[in-house]
């Protein structure tokens, strides 16, 4: 048995070190890498059989041309140079009649690896089509980190190991960021607390010693009241604040006396007695550390809220403890060159940018030109987007030209008119960095593509070919541009264990010293005031919100990851599509356990099966998962009732700004025009 390294590709902090168990040509086992510094020998449930994926009897095999009308999955195997010919045919047609900005691009986070992630950035730049905004994620919560901290660089993840009190916000840590609870767990056994601070009681409260439950998108309202406290009760660490923070005294002075305990207990649901203790605790605490997460990020006052809980460990000189801080995500975008990937340079000109939360308008108002080309890899948008019934019916238009490359036959692919068979990431070689530890890792191709799949890079390189687009740079192998790039190391790169990069060891990027109170901002300080943002002193505002009575939180499902892994029968074959309700809301409206409900608003309505919890409070329904239809109960899923409004700043998903109204399935009816 042959045993060789890989790295998790998948849309999560913790992008996992893998060993590879081969029998021969064929992968039998996948573990977690006890030799990477993170993952310390433990995967999630979904990675730990991962060989079930890459041999799903629901591979795509060989490329596909629709035969049925659009979205019914009909369709027909064609040839690789069939498909690729038909491709470039239809996208030169659509150039010739309305220009290159009516093929847009739409791609995620289906891979992390930065050359397949990254691989269609110069095909497109060089082709002059639309450019795609892709700010579905948490750009929001970066935003309001670099609004108060800069470029300062984030706290290593194993200083949670020397915190004493460990802040769980905004973070389904056991769904999504499981192996913080090493070193949570180090921490807990040398007297830490946990607090948890979520909108309903997550699994993750199984690890925490409190539970704090807050009304969705009044996190910032929350944080607030505890500055308020600690500014009240002069709990401030002043000697810090003099040294090393900018505006405590303006925000003091002006925006805190208004959020008394009294009156963020309004808006945020949680007895002004807890905040006044919530507030206590945290000053008191030797090494407060707050690991947020991006939930809290997704409503129209996301960046903020993240600006103000960013507030809280200055105000207390958290940064000079070992194991203080708040960490948002690490940043180690500065590891490699990716411009030597995306090659920028390959553009004519800056052509327009179509946010991809605004797909659906995309798809069926953008006119100048409109949308007729689509290409869709590492995504699946007719699930993953918001707004589901306007992506849909963009997709089902005749007159689009859509192509999807993916593993399976997804519902985006449902509406291919041409799809193409991709690789799975031991199919494939790859660069990683992760963005929840200092880890960076080369991977090699672990088995032979299965079927007639191509990784992204493989495809982008015969798409150039077949548009004559005559450049050197899409004519290497993908090792060769890994190659080229661990060639030309950034200075921070070069710190590293280089030769044992090359070689697909994971190694671990190295932080200076004292690096935790070096902030990189204009000022050199903690910009509690920021003169170069339209709201120099951070505040709350509500969120979007909209006439209905629940809010509606779409937390994580440990089982899959978005979208990803819905092929998985031993994943998900129990209770997908559920709707959690605080057992007295249900009662006030007459439903029961295991009923079938329906969760609507303005945009579209999605059923679910009904189930009881007090984990849940009031006024508030939870769902877990984005799953495919065919795991939905209706024809639709949550991303039905979600909207395109975009973030206070940076353009960012408002995926939990949401709210719902809750009825029994058989009084659906009533429902008109959804």
């Amino acid at each position: 048995m042959e045993i060789l390294r890989s790295v998790c590709p998948y849309d999560c902090p913790d992008t996992c070190g893998l060993l590879i168990y081969k029998e021969g040509e064929t992968v039998v086992k996948v573990q977690g890498d006890p030799e990477h510094s993170f993952t310390r020998g433990t995967l999630c449930p979904k990675m730990a059989h991962y060989e079930r994926t890459v041999y799903s009897k629901r591979r795509l095999l060989t490329p596909l041309l629709r035969s049925g009308p659009k979205g019914s999955g009909a369709f027909t195997p064609v040839s690789w140079e069939e498909a690729i010919g038909l491709i470039a045919d239809k996208w030169k047609g659509i150039i010739a009649q309305y220009g290159a900005e009516a093929i847009l691009p739409y791609s995620y986070a289906g891979t992390m690896g930065l050359v397949q992630r990254n691989a269609g950035h110069p095909f497109f730049y060089s082709l002059g089509a639309s450019r795609l905004e892709r700010t579905i994620c948490s750009p929001a919560k970066d935003y309001g980190w670099k609004a108060v901290m800069g470029q300062t660089i984030a706290p290593h993840p194993g200083e949670l190991q020397a915190s004493d009190l460990i802040i769980l916000w905004g973070i389904s840590a056991l769904a999504t960021d499981i192996h913080i609870v090493h070193d949570i767990n180090i921490a807990k056994a040398k007297g830490a607390k946990v607090w948890l601070i979520d909108t309903y009681e997550t699994p993750t409260a199984k690890i925490s010693d409190q539970v704090i439950l807050v009304r969705p998108g009044s996190d910032g309202a929350l944080a607030l009241g505890m500055l308020h406290v600690i500014a009240r009760d002069k709990l401030a660490d002043q000697h810090f604040i003099r040294q090393y923070v900018q505006g405590y005294e303006e925000l003091a002075a002006t925006v805190l006396p208004q959020y008394t305990p009294a009156a963020v207990s309004k808006i945020t649901g949680i007895a002004a007695g807890t905040i006044e203790e919530l507030a206590r605790q945290y000053a008191a605490a030797e090494a407060p550390f707050i690991r947020m997460g991006s939930g809290l990020s997704r409503y129209g006052n996301g960046a903020m809220t993240v600006r103000i809980l960013t507030c809280l460990p200055a105000v207390c000189g958290a940064w000079k403890k070992n194991g203080g801080g708040v960490l948002t995500g690490t940043t180690t975008a500065g590891a490699f060159d990716s411009k030597l990937i995306t090659r920028e340079d390959l553009q004519k000109s800056a052509t327009r940018l179509i946010n991809m939360n605004e797909l659906g308008h995309a798809l069926n108002e953008v006119k100048a030109p409109p949308v007729m080309g689509l290409y869709v890899y590492s995504s699946n948008p007719a699930i993953t987007a918001p707004d589901q019934n306007r992506v849909l019916q963009g997709l089902a238009r005749e007159e689009l030209f859509t192509v999807v490359h993916e593993r399976f036959l997804t519902d985006t692919a449902n509406y291919a008119d041409v799809v193409l068979p991709a690789t799975t990431s031991l199919e494939h070689s790859d660069l990683y960095r992760a963005y929840g530890h200092y880890v960076v890792q080369r991977a090699f191709k672990v088995i032979n593509a299965v079927g007639q799949s191509k990784s992204n890079w493989e495809v982008f390189c015969l798409l150039a070919a077949a548009m004559g687009i005559d450049e050197p740079f899409f004519q290497q192998t993908e090792d060769a541009l890994i190659d080229s790039i661990l060639a030309k190391p950034t200075s921070w790169l070069q710190q590293t264990e280089m030769e044992k990069l090359r070689q697909g060891y994971p190694v671990d990027l190295p932080l200076p010293d004292e690096y935790k109170l070096q902030f990189q901002t204009p000022s050199g300080k903690i910009e509690i005031i920021n003169p170069r943002e339209e709201d120099p002193l951070p505040k709350y505002f509500e969120p979007y919100g909209d006439k209905a009575e629940f809010w509606l939180v779409n937390s994580p499902d440990a089982r899959i990851l978005d979208s990803s892994f819905n092929e998985r029968e031993d994943l998900t074959k129990n209770n997908t599509m559920i709707l959690q309700m605080n057992p007295g809301d249900a009662a006030q409206k007459g439903l029961k356990d295991g009923q079938l409900v329906v969760a609507w608003n303005e945009r579209g309505k999605a059923v679910f099966t009904l189930k009881t919890s007090a984990k849940v409070p009031a006024a508030v329904v939870v769902t877990e998962g984005v799953w495919w239809l065919e795991h939905a109960v209706g024809d639709r899923s949550v991303n039905v009732l979600t909207s395109q409004r975009l973030t206070d700043k940076a353009k960012g998903s408002t995926f939990y700004d949401v709210k719902v109204n809750v009825i029994a399935h058989t009084d659906s009816c009533h429902i008109e025009g959804r």
